[in-house]
């Protein structure tokens, strides 16, 4: 909502750059999804290596009490 609400901001004070913006706007963010796809991936390994590390702290200190 807040995206919308200056983009109409914008539109009323300078279209041509808000018609420009709403046209780039989906060029931008297809050219950004690898990135986005690669810190999901880069957080997933980071996880992954966390859980592995920490893996022997976790079998030492034995099931918990319910």
């Amino acid at each position: 909502m807040t995206k919308f609400l200056l983009w109409c901001i914008l539109l009323v004070l300078c279209w041509p750059l808000a018609l420009l913006a709403l046209l780039l706007y989906p060029i931008v963010w297809v050219m950004l999804l690898p990135f986005r796809l690669l810190g999901i991936a880069v957080t997933g390994v980071f996880a992954l290596l966390t859980a592995i590390i920490l893996f022997p702290a976790r079998v030492l200190a034995g099931p918990r009490a319910l």
